[in-house]
């Protein structure tokens, strides 16, 4: 039995390795200062660090890879052994070879899950993308909520697939999105992750292949793990302009996952916004292999760019649900605190999840409901957004210019919406910045925390959450993280300084 999950073509890696002249990071084939096997296993090695070649990939046979090269087979094969040796590649004969990581690479430093309150002052945490409620909208709501409450309290209080009122204004919602919706289209989750979870334990049992981005979320592909799925990592566009749509076609004709999930929508980690015209052959491409869309719309509402027109929803290439699912959140555009998901789908999908229910959590707390519904039918809900917009705006453009100020080497590309910068951190280990930074009083995630098996070891994730005094104090303690372990004195580090916002 193999144990690669994908492969990677000849011509592909042929062109991979060709967008990486030009970037300082490797040498060019051929070039004077460095062996050509050793500038391709340097190439080769960078791709699956970068997560642009996924681990557990096959790579394509010597010959085949030295002819789309214009190299030797002599020196593919010394590439090959050079990352066999390094740990980045495995071989079975008769089974070809595949991409991996080095055992004992550096774990990435736990900073996805909140600090408590009481974690004082002295670290700044830069680990959740999430935001302070947009007030007076929430206590609005919750009092709105509770003017309604006394009809309910007189129930048992149990609504597998939601309220209906609150499944019939999320129906309208998609309706005037251009996407005709009945409630009976929409189940109310407990957040988004809630949501995942019921798709997955319903369309992907253990064993089965789940195709994901690469990068994607990283609590979503830590719940896909744990639930036993085999995660089929995608790259990518180099650009950030979306998906690799003929990456995502070879997965899908190859892998036949029988899932996928993406983020179209100012995408976690990356904050790229596919095109309207990607969205569409995505689509169509998993009708055709007969693989599940998941199509997560949590950042969705968060464009941040004045005037910025956004492409349809997935689902709105395949209007009846058969192809697509659709999750959505107020978790991320209103407040974390307010645990309210839902899921779009064929009705006969959703009677299918809101029955499978029963063994998990039986439904979603009523007030909370009752608080998204008085927003999605007062009006609240678009003030909230546009102040949402306005904070998340000038939270990023302070992120942004504080990591240019103070950490000038690293490379990013500014995102039209979402909560999240994704930066490469010139060269450095993101983990152990992340270990470093901590230690200063800064958390941020490390980029394999995103990846699937090791990747994006050279990445952090930064979400624009902080008020601009403090992205200024945590680029800096970063900037001093990263000259830590540029000099390799990563053990030597003062207690984090007290900060107060």
């Amino acid at each position: 039995m193999t144990r690669w999950t994908s492969s990677v073509g000849a011509p592909q890696l042929a062109r991979l390795l060709g967008s990486q002249h030009g970037r300082g990071t490797v040498t060019p084939l051929g070039g004077r200062r460095t062996p050509a096997y050793r500038s391709l296993a340097d190439g080769i090695r960078l791709l699956v660090l970068e997560g642009r070649v996924p681990v557990a990939a096959r790579l394509p046979a010597e010959r085949e890879l030295a002819a789309a090269l214009s190299v030797s087979r002599t020196t593919v094969a010394a590439a090959y052994e050079a990352l066999r040796g390094e740990g980045f590649l495995e071989s079975r004969r008769g089974a070809g070879s595949w991409t991996a990581v080095p055992a004992g690479s550096p774990l990435p430093t736990r900073a996805l899950d909140p600090l408590p309150p009481e974690a004082g002052e002295s670290m700044i945490d830069l680990g959740c993308a999430a935001a302070i409620a947009p007030e007076p909208w929430l206590t609005r709501a919750v009092q709105g909520a509770l003017e309604e409450l006394p009809p309910y309290a007189h129930t048992h209080g149990d609504y597998p697939a939601g309220l209906p009122a609150l499944r019939q204004a999320l129906a309208d919602r998609y309706t005037a999105r251009g996407v005709p919706t009945m409630p009976e289209q929409i189940m109310v989750t407990t957040g988004a992750m809630g949501a995942v979870a019921a798709i997955s334990r319903l369309m992907a049992g253990r064993g089965e292949r789940v195709a994901v981005e690469s990068p994607s979320y990283a609590n979503v592909l830590q719940l896909m793990r744990e639930a036993g799925a085999r995660l089929v990592p995608v790259a990518m566009a180099r650009d950030l302009a979306g998906w690799d749509l003929p990456a995502w076609r070879q997965v899908l004709r190859d892998a036949a996952p029988r899932m996928a999930y993406v983020i179209a929508d100012f995408h976690n980690p990356t904050g790229a916004l596919a095109p309207e015209e990607q969205r569409r052959e995505l689509v169509e491409a998993a009708r055709a292999a007969g693989t599940l869309l998941v199509a997560d719309e949590t950042m969705s509402e968060l464009a941040l760019e004045p005037g910025l027109e956004l492409p349809r929803p997935v689902c709105a290439f395949d209007p009846a649900g058969n192809a697509v699912i659709t999750v959505g959140s107020a978790s991320k555009s209103f407040w974390a605190g307010l645990r309210i998901g839902w899921v779009r789908a064929a009705p006969d999908v959703i009677r299918g999840l809101v029955a499978a229910r029963a063994y998990a959590d039986l439904g979603t707390p009523v007030l909370d409901q009752l608080a998204v519904t008085w927003l999605l039918t007062t009006g609240g809900w678009h003030e909230a957004i546009a102040l949402r917009r306005a904070q998340t705006r000038e939270n990023r453009d302070a992120v942004v210019a504080a990591v240019r100020r103070h950490l000038p080497d690293w490379d990013f590309t500014v995102p039209r919406g979402g909560l999240t910068l994704w930066a490469r951190t010139g060269g450095l280990s993101g983990s152990r910045i992340a270990e470093a930074g901590e230690r200063l009083g800064v958390r941020v995630p490390s980029g394999p925390r995103f990846g699937v098996d090791g990747a994006f070891e050279g990445y952090v994730r930064l979400p624009f959450t902080v008020a601009p005094p403090v992205a200024e104090e945590a680029a800096s303690r970063l900037a001093e993280a990263a000259r830590l372990v540029a000099s390799g004195a990563t053990a030597a580090v003062e207690t984090p300084r007290t900060y107060v916002a």
